[in-house]
């Protein structure tokens, strides 16, 4: 029997988005956000809990467009834990 290679992942880190928190600073419900971007509530709330799978560049721009502030307020990278 032929033996398979596992796949293994490296400690890259991960992204948090941080768009509870900016929204929280501002006063401002998903509710508010979702109607000032024209997204569906919903679409709203998976930034808000940061359960995005992919990004969609449209959303993120508008987001940051109602919200004045830049991506960088809204993502951060956080470098994995050498081992």
């Amino acid at each position: 029997m032929k033996e398979r290679a596992v796949l293994v992942r490296a400690n890259y880190g991960h992204v948090e988005l941080r768009l509870k928190e900016v929204m929280d600073e501002r006063g401002i419900s998903r509710n508010q956000l979702a109607k000032l971007i024209d997204a569906r509530f919903e679409v709203v709330g998976k930034w808000y809990k940061g359960e995005v799978e992919k990004m969609d560049l449209d959303i993120l721009a508008r987001i940051c467009y109602a919200l004045d502030c830049t991506t960088e307020d809204l993502i951060r990278y956080v470098p994995g834990k050498e081992e």
